[in-house]
């Protein structure tokens, strides 16, 4: 069972692969991200637990989103879903009620097959996802071990219809013989209405323990999202880009490490009933700002 506890104690063994960060000591508390905005000029938003829980989007957050942008702030949102292609990520906020424009949502996955190589690839991702972005050399990876066997690297976008048994059919190849793996979300859980869903880097976590040099993950806190937030934003300073998000890990060590400010929202994500203090104190991990809800 999933809890925040567990999902904290896991990225902290896993955060050897992380990025190397010389983060905060001190986290002030502000009421609103209106409080800041003399000192950040982009605001960049996880989505889960800071914009939205599950399908439900949060209450305030599309107002303050068009508050922000109408005191001149740049807004981005920023995702480690990679369910979607980016016409369904971009669906996916619109149905929220959110104001934004497409190019200011960027997700891993994105960031994940920019980093296709050639090849047959195995894919890990939901039934419903029809693999339209992806190269013509694919094949969905299910119950068959003989379709794990005859692929040359693997793609991991989603946990849908993933489970302990094609975990073990996934293990076992890499063990026979082991390939390229690309997680295109790197978050161990997200928040949902009830609990917390699995997500790809728990899995690929698991993967990474007996074969490292083989496994490269996409998205928060890896590089190459904040670049891609950084080309889209070509005239701020990194200090004065602020990210916001709900977990120490993911949102506030990656952005850190890039040399953003950093906001973190508790109180429908990871630490939601929690005082995140003992966390940050754990993990040596303290963001700039802290609020309940941006």
């Amino acid at each position: 069972m999933l809890t925040t506890q567990t999902i904290f104690d896991r990225y902290e063994e896993v955060r050897v692969r992380f990025p190397k960060v010389d983060a905060q000591k001190v986290t002030v508390d502000i009421q609103s991200l209106l409080d800041i905005t003399d000192e950040i000029d982009a605001f960049v938003f996880d989505a889960f637990g800071v914009l939205n829980v599950g399908e439900t989007l949060i209450p305030g957050a599309d107002r303050r989103l068009d508050q922000l942008c109408e005191r001149g702030c740049a807004i981005r949102i920023l995702t480690n879903a990679a369910s979607y292609d980016r016409h369904g990520a971009i669906d996916k906020f619109k149905r929220l009620g959110l104001q934004v424009a497409d190019d200011e949502i960027i997700t891993s996955r994105e960031a994940a097959l920019l980093h296709l190589s050639s090849g047959h690839w195995g894919v890990i991702a939901a039934d419903a996802d029809p693999l339209q972005d992806l190269p013509d050399t694919v094949t969905r990876l299910g119950d068959d071990p003989a379709d794990y066997e005859t692929v040359d690297q693997f793609l991991f976008l989603a946990t849908a219809n993933w489970s302990r048994e094609r975990q073990s059919l996934l293990m076992a190849a890499m063990q026979r013989r082991p390939r390229k793996l690309l997680i295109a979300n790197a978050d161990l859980a997200a928040p949902r209405d009830h609990g917390f869903s699995i997500e790809p880097g728990h899995f690929g976590h698991q993967v990474a323990d007996l074969f490292p040099e083989y496994v490269r993950f996409f998205g928060k806190p890896f590089s190459e999202v904040y670049e891609m937030i950084e080309a889209s934003l070509p005239n701020v300073p990194p200090n004065r880009i602020a990210m916001c998000g709900d977990t120490l890990h993911t949102d506030i060590l990656g952005a850190a490490a890039r040399g953003w400010r950093t906001v973190l929202v508790t109180q429908d994500g990871l630490f939601t009933g929690y005082d995140t203090q003992s966390f940050s104190a754990q993990s040596g991990l303290f963001a700039d700002w802290r609020l309940a809800r941006i």
